[in-house]
């Protein structure tokens, strides 16, 4: 027996990320557009790299509060009211490691080892193999693609609800296929969660990328304070902190010693100093999330127009977060064709195979990057597929 026959199923059947295996392959390609991870291409600006260098420099390099020190939690408190109106108290945000340990605490809070979660997909393959290394099993309930786009029957969420389920997992705006669930997609699936007596894992990254208004509609428009919904959000999208590696929960406060403890027990918290850049990105950083939003707007367009005049795609223009989500005629496996496409047209995507159930014959393209690299991607995939 080899040494990986004695590790815990769990860890030994968590799957291989295809997202990464396509990077591992094709990133040291000369020339190759990476449109594969869910990042743009700008570095954090510098009014948040100040901000931690000076906490840095002022020795902010002990062990700090396991919840967030309090002027970021406060901070936090006054985005949400300035974006979700209302009054949010800084005792119900939790600072954590990502937004993908936002994730796994919140598995770890409400789904023990047996349960199901339902989630609808295609979705960000991360969050069914969280579940699976947790002990919990993920339920899917497929959105529909049709000539309007994606849209979700809540219908099917409630029907893949049994006595083993423990939550329900919502992320929207959607990656990988922008979908946006309507504030009445959110009240059906609060009011299955509320008769089932089920938690709800609110996964709001993408929120502010939502190009038919200042932010997507939230489970923070439809719930009551009693309501079972843990939000898990990120630093990383809206102000490129991508490798900051630092998120945050948003539960009630009953439950914060509970959310303490599990971040003590993972990380035992956050750097005081990287915390001091998330302040200021909350603080100062509305200018350049609205900069985000509009170049993430030009890119989508560049892409979608270009991608749609071959006639030979199968996509609708997302919106919400800043993935394109699409299917080529002739290519009915996405992860074998993704290979194909680095080495034909230089491009990389990520396959659909990898996002669950419904994806299997689409590819995910970033585009929030630099408008001539989006547009040369977006002529090189034309020529492939004319080609095809």
């Amino acid at each position: 027996m080899s040494l990986i026959d004695h590790l815990s199923p769990p860890a030994r059947n968590a799957p291989e990320s295809q997202i990464v295996a396509m990077l591992n392959y094709g990133r040291d390609r000369e020339g190759l557009i990476p449109l594969w991870v869910g990042e743009g291409d700008r570095p954090t600006p510098d009014f948040i790299a100040r901000a931690a260098s000076q906490g840095l420099e002022n020795g902010e390099t002990f062990y700090t509060w396991q919840r967030g020190i309090p002027p970021l939690r406060e901070a936090l408190a006054s985005y949400y009211e300035r974006h979700f109106g209302g009054s949010h108290d800084p005792e119900t945000f939790f600072v954590t490691g990502s937004g993908m340990q936002s994730i796994v605490l919140a598995v770890t809070a409400v789904c023990p080892p047996g349960s199901e979660v339902v989630y609808a997909t295609p979705s960000w393959p991360n969050i069914s193999a969280a579940l699976a290394i947790s002990g919990s099993t993920p339920v899917s309930a497929p959105l529909e693609f049709g000539e309007t786009g994606w849209t979700l029957d809540t219908q099917r969420i409630a029907d893949a609800v049994t006595p083993k389920t423990r939550a329900i997992f919502l992320n929207t705006p959607s990656n990988p296929c922008g979908w946006v669930a309507s504030r009445e997609n959110l009240a059906d699936i609060l009011d299955i969660a509320r008769r089932h007596g089920l938690w709800i894992i609110a996964d709001e990254i993408y929120s502010r990328f939502y190009y038919a208004g200042h932010r997507a509609p939230s489970f923070l428009d439809v719930a009551d304070a009693d309501d079972r919904i843990i939000f898990v959000n990120s630093f990383s999208k809206n102000w490129s902190m991508t490798g900051w590696r630092v998120g945050w929960i948003k539960a009630s406060a009953e439950l914060g010693q509970v959310f303490e403890n599990l971040i003590q027990y993972s990380t035992s918290g956050v750097a005081q100093f990287m915390q001091r850049g998330c302040v200021a990105a909350l603080e100062e950083g509305e200018d350049y999330v609205e900069d985000q939003k509009a170049r993430a707007r030009s890119a989508r367009d560049a892409l979608c127009d270009a991608l749609l005049a071959t006639n030979r795609v199968r996509m609708v223009r997302p919106e919400g977060s800043f993935y394109a989500f699409f299917a080529i005629d002739g290519l009915d496996d996405a992860s074998s064709a993704g290979y194909r496409i680095i080495d034909e047209a230089n491009v990389g995507l990520a396959p659909g195979t990898g996002f669950g159930p419904g994806g299997e014959q689409f590819f995910r393209a970033c585009f929030l990057r630099r408008q001539d690299q989006v547009e040369e991607a977006a002529s090189r995939l034309a020529d492939f597929i004319s080609g095809i």
